[in-house]
């Protein structure tokens, strides 16, 4: 039995692989925040252009929205494990790199960011495998607090780490918060190295990439409960990257502080995620998820307006501390709803998915306000801030969350592949399958309704040209009809079944007629040539039918 599988513990912290990972992982971001005071204040020193310093946060984050999807197929078609080693790996090459261009002198604006570019890299690549992962490593039931616990983790270091790395850099220099960076993630790769988890057998040959993304961005459209998430995700993003885009405005400007005060309302904002994280999982015990995502966006809103409106210190601590627990209380919620309402074939694109919204969102949210502060002041910017996050709380009244873990999306895993009277090969296709079903008249309203859920499930699995037919001679009999592109995709398509569609194929059963199951047919599609009557054609005019999957046989 896996550690996924065991019986469920008070605490994810009582599985040791997730214990171990949390710790390394929490150092490795403690390194990550270090790197990132030194590159800007790198920055600083050698360009006085404001627009290149604000390059170096982006460098990092940009690739998240450029390789978030191609990430997360990556991860649902190579062992996570491994994709997040070979990151670790990477990113402790490129890190040392970045520290010995330093340590020598030799970093140029663009080359700095150039580095800076290729860790955010390695981080797009490896969020989607290690926000899947951690379910290979607790329970269903666990994965809510696990969530919370990684918002936490990441929090308290963001609490902590731009204080120590500001420390670092003034003893020692930016080279020094480099290697430190450097040094941070061997800690996870050993964790990595050590892991074994179990997996299933591979029956099935790996979709190619693109295939891959294909299918994560159909399964997405056709999960309204997925859809829905990710909007929510890109309203929120887009109203609560205001207060961490424009805090050193609301340090410099409002409360005419410096550097020290800087640093006091990110540690208000890191403390307020923590306590927020810690109390997710009790929120989740008593209230709705709209209810709580509801009230997080809130509490943002309310602590936006908070840091606008004060001249003073302790309140606009007050106010940071509010938005940071709204923050990762509404984040986390949203993570948890996507790794809930997806299987695990197609988890990684779920994320990647969600995680290119909803930072797509924060990145137009930051350029918005940013201009808007720009133009008509920072108060006013972090005011319509607040404005627009009450707005993004107010979609829930026409759109609330539905609430999550009541299916299960383990796969099914009982279709088996059909013996074929004609010699098929896995490329062989098109395939075209029709079902057909005896409909009593008095059941036709519920066969409808049931058939309008199997269209959904069919296309979020793969399947294309869904349609249902009804025979004018004999008004019973109906047919559902679709198509997949090769023998491989209908195997592929059968095999995503999970155990929640089960109901949907049983009240289909019921509603059949007759003491026979509804009959199959599985045909090839096949196109006829222009060829002269009475000529058969040869083996160049067919074509080869291992190599020319639309004329196999």
């Amino acid at each position: 039995m896996s550690e996924a599988d065991s019986p469920p513990a008070q605490s994810p912290f009582a599985i040791p692989i997730f214990r171990a990972v949390w710790f390394a992982s929490l150092a490795s971001n403690f390194g990550g925040l270090i790197q990132s005071v030194g590159a800007a204040w790198m920055m600083t020193s050698l360009s006085a252009s404001p627009q290149l310093v604000a390059l170096v946060p982006a460098s990092t984050t940009l690739p998240i929205m450029l390789l978030s999807l191609w990430a997360g197929a990556v991860a649902d078609n190579i062992d996570r494990r491994l994709v997040m080693l070979a990151c670790q790996l990477f990113m402790l090459v490129v890190s040392a790199l970045l520290a010995l261009f330093a340590w020598e002198g030799l970093l140029t604006p663009w080359s700095l960011l150039a580095f800076t570019f290729l860790v955010g890299c390695a981080t797009a690549i490896n969020l989607p495998a290690w926000q899947a992962s951690v379910g290979d490593m607790v329970s269903r039931s666990q994965l809510p607090s696990a969530v919370a616990l990684n918002s936490m983790g990441f929090n308290l270091a963001r609490s902590v780490g731009p204080a120590l790395g500001g420390v670092i850099v003034a003893a020692a220099g930016a080279a020094a918060a480099f290697l430190t960076n450097a040094l941070s993630y061997i800690g996870l790769s050993i964790v990595l190295l050590r892991w074994r988890p179990e997996r299933a057998p591979q029956l099935l040959p790996r979709e190619r990439l693109g295939v891959a993304m294909r299918a994560g961005l159909r399964y997405v459209s056709m999960s309204p409960k997925i859809q829905l998430v990710l909007l929510r995700g890109a309203a929120f993003g887009i109203g609560a990257s205001a207060v961490s885009a424009l805090m050193p405005l609301v340090a410099r400007d409002i409360l005419g502080g410096d550097a020290l005060t800087f640093g006091l309302l990110s540690g208000a904002f890191g403390i307020g995620a923590v306590l927020g994280a810690l109390s997710s999982g009790r929120l989740r015990q008593r209230y709705s998820i709209e209810t709580i995502v509801r009230s997080a966006a809130l509490a943002l809103a309310l602590g936006t307006a908070i840091a606008a409106s004060t001249g003073w210190l302790a309140v606009a601590l007050a106010g940071l501390m509010l938005c940071g627990a709204g923050w990762v209380i509404a984040l986390s919620t949203f993570n948890v709803s996507v790794q809930m309402s997806a299987p695990r074939w197609v988890l990684a694109r779920a994320v990647a998915l969600y995680q290119m919204m909803t930072f797509g969102g924060m990145a137009l949210g930051a350029w918005l306000f940013g201009w808007l502060a720009e133009h008509y002041g920072v108060a006013t910017s972090l005011h319509i801030a607040a404005g627009t996050q009450i707005a993004a709380a107010a979609i829930g009244l026409l759109r609330p969350l539905s609430e999550t873990g009541d299916e299960n999306l383990d796969l099914l895993n009982r279709w088996q592949e059909p013996q074929t009277a004609v010699p098929i090969e896995p490329r062989s296709g098109p395939v075209v399958v029709t079902i057909e079903y005896r409909i009593p008249s008095g059941s036709v309203v519920p066969f409808l309704a049931a058939m309008s859920e199997r269209r959904r499930i069919r296309r979020r699995d793969g399947a294309h040209g869904w349609s249902l037919l009804r025979d004018l001679a004999d008004p019973e009999l109906w047919i559902e009809r679709y198509h997949v592109s090769t023998w491989l995709d209908y195997v592929r398509h059968n095999s995503r079944r999970t155990i929640a569609d089960l109901a949907n194929w049983d009240a289909l059963a019921a509603l059949h007629h007759g003491s026979d199951p509804p009959v199959v047919h599985r045909m090839l599609e096949r196109q006829t040539g222009s060829l002269p009557i009475g000529r058969m054609p040869d083996v160049r005019e067919m074509g080869d039918p291992m190599t020319d999957p639309t004329r196999s046989s």
